[in-house]
């Protein structure tokens, strides 16, 4: 009979919080494990390697949504090599688009530190900003 570990267990081994096993449990991420005659969840090897896989893709910036979709194609035995690499392709779009944003809103802050570190130099350290006022102004 293969060795089946109590959630605690489970949690300890993985790093993880208990809560976010239920929770993974109740949105369908991981089956839900036997219970022991006393009613104790009970997880197999298999829920562990998938519970370990879970992290992995969390690691590595995958939302709960794309690992479900991930965890579905690989239940389904339809997760080929053509599908991780699209998983990928799109994972690297979005993080694409981010770093873009993030870019600009980098750009944006820098040029309001500028202006206040100009007004700085200008004015007494002590007078009252206004260049939130001006920028809901101009929103």
């Amino acid at each position: 009979m293969k060795e089946m570990s109590t959630i605690s267990e489970v949690a300890h081994q993985l790093s993880l919080n208990p809560q976010t096993i239920y929770f993974y449990e109740r949105i369908g991420l991981i089956p839900s494990p036997c219970r022991s005659e006393g009613g104790y969840r009970l997880f197999s090897e298999e829920d562990l390697a998938r519970l370990s896989l879970i992290m992995t893709l969390k690691s590595l910036g995958m939302t709960l949504e794309e690992i479900k979709s991930i965890l579905d194609l690989k239940d389904n035995q339809r997760l080929t090599c053509r599908e991780v690499a699209q998983e990928l392709e799109e994972k690297i779009l979005k993080i694409n688009t981010k770093i873009a944003q993030l870019t600009t809103l980098r750009r944006e802050l820098t040029n309001l530190l500028e202006e206040c570190c100009t007004r700085l130099e200008s004015r007494s350290k002590l007078c009252q900003c206004t260049l939130l006022d001006e920028l809901l102004q101009q929103g």
